[in-house]
């Protein structure tokens, strides 16, 4: 029984890891397209793909302590990044001729195998479930939040649109089903496809959360038949108020546009 519960362990751990690696070479793609629009070199390519691919992991480990960094211990992840760079020199005309939508719906996909393995990561460590959550954010969106400041671009989990919500949403239902004793492989497929469907729809139908403002309301317009009396004292002059208020997408969006 022992030698079955370690068998299976070993599999899971080495699901676990190439599932960690897919997540590396999709988020490492996505900072060389990000730098062949930027317009960098090869070794800026490489700094973005490298930030973009293991950033996040960095951080998170970091964080929870963990000594050495995966990266590390297991310098794979550097020759997987260095063979998706080099690839994708080699195919850069492909890499060029890409769609405007295929960065985000890479950055997607990275984003939710990250999530995953972050979440997974820090429940393995024993950490707390609200903590496990915050890793699996912190994997998933620190990365690229990187890779875009490098780039000078506002970062995705900063916009409007449903990003790091996304994140957490897929880490709560992984800890959530491995509080409830559901089969890992269950779990981190129903965290997946959370993920991946809520980031996923956010970028085909506009999908973004309102936003708090800080407005001025103009004073209201005086009555119809009030007149402007010189022998009457002249009242105390009506001032603009300015209060916070809550926008909601479609208009928010309106408003970007037209800036």
């Amino acid at each position: 029984m022992l030698v079955a519960n370690g068998q299976g362990r070993c599999k899971v751990a080495q699901w676990v890891y190439w599932l960690d690696m897919a997540g590396v070479i999709v988020f490492a793609l996505s900072g060389v397209i990000l730098a062949c629009r930027s317009r960098m070199d090869p070794f800026g390519m490489l700094v973005l793909a490298a930030m973009t691919g293991i950033g996040g992991g960095t951080l998170r480990d970091l964080v929870l302590g963990v000594r050495p960094v995966f990266w590390v211990g297991d310098p794979a992840y550097l020759w997987v990044i260095l063979a998706t760079v080099g690839l994708s020199i080699l195919g850069f005309h492909y890499i060029h001729r890409l769609s405007r939508i295929f960065l985000p719906v890479a950055d997607a996909f990275g984003l939710a195998l990250f999530t995953v393995i972050g979440t997974h990561k820090a429940l393995s460590l024993e950490a707390p479930g609200v903590v496990a959550v915050l890793m699996g954010l912190l994997t998933g969106v620190a990365g690229g939040m990187m890779r875009d400041v490098l780039a000078r671009r506002v970062p995705m989990v900063l916009r409007q649109e449903i990003y790091a919500t996304a994140a957490i949403a897929g880490g709560v239902v992984l800890v959530v089903l491995e509080a409830l004793g559901a089969p890992l492989p269950l779990s981190v497929a129903a965290s997946l496809v959370t993920t991946l469907g809520l980031r996923l729809s956010a970028i085909h139908w506009g999908l973004a959360l309102p936003v708090f403002a800080w407005v001025t309301i103009p004073p209201p317009a005086p009555p119809p038949g009030e007149t402007n009396d010189a022998a009457s004292p002249p009242g105390p002059p009506r001032r603009p108020k300015a209060r916070v208020k809550l926008i909601p997408p479609e208009r928010s969006r309106r408003r970007r546009r037209s800036s």
